[in-house]
Order: structure tokens, then sequence, then C-alpha cells
């Protein structure tokens, strides 16, 4: 969300005039005109109409209709588009697997991008507020975190790591390993198995066991206390290392791969398409950037109006 305000006793400064009436006049042309998507890394993405967004940024913040608090395209608390963006404007995504966000108490809702998640793709998405998380043990064969360390493997060798964590008996109990052979220890879920003609090679059958991946969502000075939680002990660690990141809020000091939220989980799924599932990537997840790459050419507009740029 920007907001920009011209203080009217600045203007009284004829100094001032000239740059307060560029700003003026800049600041219109963001609220009357579709955003440009010059320069925007993100100008590749198969979005849907944002025609729904440009409405909605032209007539302000409205009410979310659960706990009608004032906000900009969507409640960050209650997970819904505010009343002047239709949830049938709204895309959906439909993703391969199971996605757990787990919330740092004190990040500040209205700056996460994990709400875009569950907006995006309500089915597959939830957002828990930390400390109240699952306990993950007994699916530790088919659950993966998304979280850089010495330790953490790339995304396409999540297939080979989750068969190591099988045979080295990880799983809750021995009832759980024993029942069945390794490879058949956790199939993919029923609605990807059900069309023999998609061409579903035998390296997807045997190597989409990972069912759920977690996210944290913190900043990175705060996430020590989440991920050193014995909940999350013993669980595979992913790496996402070669995106660089087009969030605004990117903290200072940190390298520009490390990504914000919503960029880290789009990314993972467009790898985990390519890498694991062995399909060609056709901007099946693109959608889920869709609040982001508006939101993101809105503030680069205004940040070049503000000649910060």
């Amino acid at each position: 969300q920007v907001a920009m305000s011209l203080n009217s006793s600045t203007l009284l400064n004829e100094e001032n005039i000239q740059g307060a009436k560029r700003n003026t006049e800049c600041l219109e042309s963001l609220l009357q005109a579709p955003s440009s998507f010059q320069d925007n890394p993100l100008q590749q993405l198969q979005l849907a109409s944002q025609e729904v967004l440009e409405k909605a940024k032209k007539s302000g913040r409205s009410k979310c209709p659960r706990c009608n608090s004032s906000r900009m395209f969507y409640c960050y608390t209650c997970f819904v588009p505010v009343e002047t963006v239709p949830t049938k404007e709204i895309p959906t995504v439909k993703l391969p697997l199971k996605i757990d966000i787990i919330k740092h108490p004190n990040e500040t809702d209205g700056k996460s991008t994990a709400v875009h998640a569950k907006l995006l793709a309500p089915d597959d998405v939830t957002i828990y507020k930390y400390p109240c998380i699952p306990e993950y043990e007994e699916k530790r064969h088919e659950i993966a975190l998304i979280f850089p360390g010495p330790n953490s493997v790339s995304v396409k060798d999540i297939a080979f790591h989750l068969q190591k964590y099988t045979k080295k008996g990880v799983c809750a109990s021995d009832d759980d390993c024993s029942r069945e052979p390794p490879l058949k220890q956790a199939k993919i879920e029923p609605e990807e198995e059900k069309n023999p003609n998609e061409g579903i090679s035998s390296s997807r059958s045997e190597g989409t066991r990972l069912k759920k991946i977690i996210f944290i969502d913190s900043t990175w000075n705060q996430t020590n206390k989440i991920i050193t939680d014995e909940r999350l002990q013993g669980l595979l660690q992913i790496e996402l290392k070669t995106r660089k990141t087009c969030f605004w809020r990117h903290q200072k000091g940190k390298p520009d791969t490390y990504l914000s939220t919503i960029e880290a989980i789009y990314y993972f799924l467009v790898d985990y398409h390519q890498e694991v599932l062995k399909e060609s990537y056709k901007g099946q997840y693109d959608n889920l950037l869709f609040f982001f790459s508006f939101m993101y050419t809105l503030i680069k507009d205004a940040k070049c109006c503000a000649g910060k740029e």
C-alpha cells in the first residue's frame, strides 16, 4: 500500500511549489492511468486481468466484509478481498502440494506477503501464527522446509533426500515405515493420478512423494526462534539460491537472494514443477504474484515520481 499526501502548509514556501505541483501531477497520473510495466522484471508473468485492482486503486481504501476494517485491496487479518475487489474477479491457483506458512508473532500483518498465497490458493495454503503450529514428526518423510542453511539441498534433489529419510526410518513409528516399500511410502495425491493420459512419467510417480512444504514468514533477524523449534527439527531443508528478490521492503545487509514469502513460494513451485514433476512450465503458478506484481509496479512508479530512483 502506498499512502502519500501533500501538506498544504508546505505549499506556502515558494521554493516548494513547483516540486509539489510535479508530485501532484504524478500522483494523479498514477491514480488515473494503468501502471506501466516498463522496466518491470515481473512483466513476463502470465497474469489474470488486474483491472479490478486498477479500479480499487482509484476508489481508495474499502471495508473488509468480515471485520469492517479499512483496507486497500484485501484484509491482511481476515485473508479476504475488500468490498471493492469482488472475489470472483480474483484468480485462483491450484497447487501441486499443500503449503503451511508459519508466521512470526511480531511480523507486521500489513507488511507480509504471506496473505497473497492464502488469497490466491485458499484450498492449498494454511497460515499459522507461531508458536501455534502443527506437529510434523509423523510426516517428516513427505514434508520439507524452505530455509537456507549448511544442510539445505536444492529443489532438484528433493526426491533423492526424501528417499533417504524414508530408508533411515524417520517415520513416526515402525508400523508406518514397514507397511509399504519406500517408493510407495507417500503417493501423489489422488487428483494428480486420475488421468493416465497426462503422460505422467515414472520419475514423476516416484519423485513426487513430497506432500507439504513449509515457509517461515518473518524478518530474517526473527527466524532463529522459529527455525530452532523442536517441531521443525529433522525436516529436509530446501534453499532457493538462484532467484533475486523484487520486494520493495528488502532487508538491508541481506543478500538479494533472500526472497519475500510470496516470491519464495512462487519460485519454489516453478522449480518443483520443472525439476521434480518434470513438466514444462507454462505459467501455471504465475497468478500467485497477482497482487505482488501490481503493488511492485505501483510502488516503483511512486518512488520514481518522488525522485527516489
